[in-house]
């Protein structure tokens, strides 16, 4: 008799709180995989990358606080990251045509190059961890995931 089988005896609350320790483990576990590689193959941070995707999914640039939120970080945070981007030439700040007081955070040119060389790479191990799974399971798990989103959650990739 297998593992899941032994637990389908246990009551439900403690069901719930082992799938959420083998939610927590393989998220883990996964982003453990993606910082090695990003480090390894491209000498970045995870942090670094979500910001260069934030703006990659952002054609017209972000301002600071809205990337902060997007990223559900404060804004301190995004500031030092993109301050380092910024002098490595992947980022660049342009200012608001009708705001002096704004500015708009876009990817620079090299920028672009650099973070698809990365999401390349970042599919193939996000593919590779979870070569198992087929249509069905991905299917299933968009389900389960969609009735546990909380109201407040402003998810893009819902699906």
């Amino acid at each position: 008799m297998n593992k899941s089988a032994l637990n389908a005896d246990a009551p439900i609350e403690k069901r719930r709180l082992r799938m959420w320790i083998r939610l927590l483990r393989t998220a883990r576990t996964t982003e453990t995989q993606l910082r090695d590689m990003l480090r390894e193959k491209f000498n970045t941070t995870l942090p670094r990358f979500d910001v260069l995707a934030a703006l990659y999914r952002a054609e017209q640039g972000l301002k600071m606080n809205a990337l902060s939120k997007q990223l559900l970080v404060s804004n301190g945070n995004v500031t030092g990251i993109v301050d380092r981007l910024e002098a490595d030439g992947l980022v660049q700040r342009v200012v608001v045509k009708n705001d002096r007081r704004s500015t708009l955070v876009c990817l620079s040119e090299s920028g672009q190059k650099s973070f698809l060389q990365m999401a390349d790479q970042h599919a193939h191990l996000v593919n590779d961890i979870f070569d198992e799974l087929g249509g069905g399971d991905l299917d299933a798990l968009a389900d389960v995931f969609r009735r546990l989103k909380h109201k407040d959650d402003n998810d893009e990739f819902d699906g």
